[in-house]
């Protein structure tokens, strides 16, 4: 005999056996029903059953007896009678719950919308999920919210938002990318023009919630028109109260946050691309604040899209960050400039460091390409240089020195001769915060006559500008060396070496640098003015000029200022990366203090 005892107080719903009936071990005897929610319970043993204790409709406590099994010869128990196996085609069988949900699913994907996707190749450009695809790694992108549709459903059919609207025109989630889980916001140009639209800024603030608790970073295909009038389900006026904008700032200085832009990218997209460490676009992009519509209806004229902030304007003055000729070349920019704020390269191939040596021209009055030293440092292909258009006075990039990322920072003698004017200052500034932000030590290459001056120079707010070198250099909390490559003069050497020659970590010189409070010659001109002076313009003057000046040079020749330590080492060009591994390898970075925060400029 073989008891079925309830597994819990609840209600019988239906008896499935009646006395008299065979059962075997693990049948379904009973369905009891407790906080709404039915319970099937299984029969003891083999055999046939003698007594049911309750009718339907009773209430059982928990372990009460509800049947009785006369158990058959060689009966086993519920317990260890074996779960009958499903078969394959059990197994493969689709339920209609899942059906629905595979169906609705697949009017999400492009291949739901063929014309639209043609459109989008006609154009040269990709689709979002093309894109997501093309950056996450493989089969890593988990969706939030694909299901979402534009808030239209009084003007519009729910077919017709589920085929025409898919995900509200942003496709957001989480993905790999290069092992490490990034959020993936995409605005969708096929859908209502990537326009920013009720539910997907709902989708956009749930994502960023999930990146900033988790600290991922984040990357935002920015492309589309902006605001979007024609939500008409929400009872909103104007729409100023989404938190989206201040949950995008949010992450600033807290998580790396890319912004791609390809196509036309207006009003609030370009507004979150704006707030982006690093835009990279297009060279057929277009970006600005407001799109011809807006402003046409703000009386300033009748534009085509194309006329709006176009690729090489906003390279140029430094809104763009690295400019690429297409959507594909953008991805593989993000995915490298991503992998510089996860751990360090295992593998890696190192420079001739015998080229470095070449670098700088004997004659020191003779221009040169720094790049050729920031390459010559650096891992082989691991730079990736930030704002090229703009402020081209200083080099910023990205780059590995033995598998370990840095932020490289280089005067350039081909602009003004090095000397720094206001652009490349807010340049330098910005980067030194990008990398404090992140944790990525700063290598500075100098070589400047100091900073720009003259009357139109200071009509530029030069002041205000080349000051913001010193005040994000105070604040860093990342390791810092610099390298004089040849001039060392100024306050614009100081700027290049963090506030001052003793701020870095170690602070070195090719047997090249020339060092003084400012340019030789006009050192020259200023001190001994009284001595040329005395003498006739002509031959006469001009000796005593270039023997001064020599004078001056051998007193600040990089060898004299190691002996007066006040710069700590001069050292064989062909050795600076070497030098760079040992001191990157004692430097520490220190804990932020506080928030960190990434000048948008």
């Amino acid at each position: 005999m073989a008891e079925l005892r309830s597994p819990l107080q609840a209600q019988v719903v239906q008896w499935l056996v009646a006395p008299g009936d065979s059962v075997r071990a693990g049948d379904v005897v009973v369905i009891l029903e407790a906080m709404k929610m039915e319970h099937e319970v299984r029969s003891p043993g083999h055999g046939k059953v003698r007594e049911l204790l309750f009718r339907a409709g009773e209430t059982v406590a928990e372990r009460e007896v509800l049947l009785v099994v006369d158990e058959a010869a060689g009966a086993v128990s519920a317990a260890s009678a074996p779960t009958p196996a499903l078969s394959q085609a059990h197994r493969e069988e689709e339920r209609e719950d899942l059906r629905r949900v595979v169906e609705r699913h697949a009017l999400t994907l492009d291949a739901a919308r063929p014309d639209a996707v043609a459109k989008r190749h006609a154009l040269g450009l990709r689709t979002a999920r093309e894109n997501i695809a093309d950056l996450c790694d493989p089969g890593s992108f988990d969706e939030y919210g694909a299901l979402a549709v534009a808030a239209q459903s009084s003007r519009r059919s729910a077919d017709d938002l589920q085929r025409n609207t898919p995900a509200d025109g942003m496709v957001t989630g989480i993905g790999t990318v290069g092992g490490r889980r990034v959020a993936v916001l995409a605005y969708d140009a096929t859908v209502l023009a990537g326009t920013q639209g009720f539910r997907n800024h709902q989708k956009t603030d749930r994502l960023l919630g999930v990146a900033l608790k988790n600290r991922l970073p984040v990357v935002l295909f920015a492309e589309g028109g902006g605001g979007r009038p024609g939500d008409t389900d929400m009872p909103i006026v104007a729409g100023l109260h989404v938190p989206t904008f201040a949950s995008f700032a949010r992450l600033n200085g807290q998580v790396p946050v890319v912004g791609i832009a390809a196509g036309r990218c207006f009003a609030g997209n370009a507004a979150l691309l704006g707030c982006c460490d690093v835009i990279i676009a297009t060279a057929g992009s277009n970006i600005g604040m407001g799109g011809p519509a807006m402003v046409e209806g703000g009386g300033l004229g009748v534009f085509r899209p194309e006329a709006i902030g176009p690729a090489p304007v906003q390279h140029g003055n430094g809104v763009i960050d690295v400019l690429v000729a297409d959507e594909a070349e953008a991805v593989a920019a993000a995915r490298q400039y991503l992998a510089f704020f996860t751990d360090a390269a295992t593998g890696f191939e190192a420079p001739d460091p015998l080229a470095l040596r070449n670098v700088v021209p004997e004659n020191r009055l003779r221009v040169y390409d720094s790049r050729a030293a920031l390459a010559g440092l650096v891992d082989v292909g691991s730079l990736l240089e930030l704002r090229t258009g703009f402020g081209v006075g200083i080099h910023t990039a990205l780059g590995r020195i033995a598998g370990r990322p840095i932020g490289l920072l280089a005067s350039n003698p081909l602009h003004l001769g090095g000397a720094i004017d206001a652009d490349a200052a807010d340049k330098a500034a910005r980067f030194m915060q990008l990398c404090n932000a992140h944790g990525l030590p700063l290598v500075s290459l100098v070589d400047t006559p100091g900073f720009m001056v003259g009357p139109a120079i200071e009509e530029q707010a030069q002041v205000r500008h080349v000051s913001r070198m010193f005040i994000a250099a105070a604040h860093l909390r990342v390791p810092f060396f610099a390298v004089v490559l040849r001039k060392g003069y100024g306050l614009g050497a100081m700027a290049m070496a963090a506030g001052g020659f003793h701020e870095p970590a170690a602070m070195v010189a090719w047997p090249s640098g020339e060092f003084g409070g400012m340019g030789l010659e006009g050192a020259v001109r200023l001190g001994y003015r009284k001595e040329l002076e005395a003498l006739p313009e002509g031959p006469q003057r001009e000796a005593l000029f270039e023997q001064l000046v020599a004078k001056q040079y051998a007193a600040g020749a990089a060898m004299n200022m190691a002996a007066t330590l006040e710069i700590d080492a001069v050292i064989d060009p062909a050795r600076t990366r070497d030098w760079l591994v040992r001191g990157l390898e004692a430097a520490r970075t220190a804990p932020a203090a506080g928030p960190l925060a990434i000048d948008p400029w």
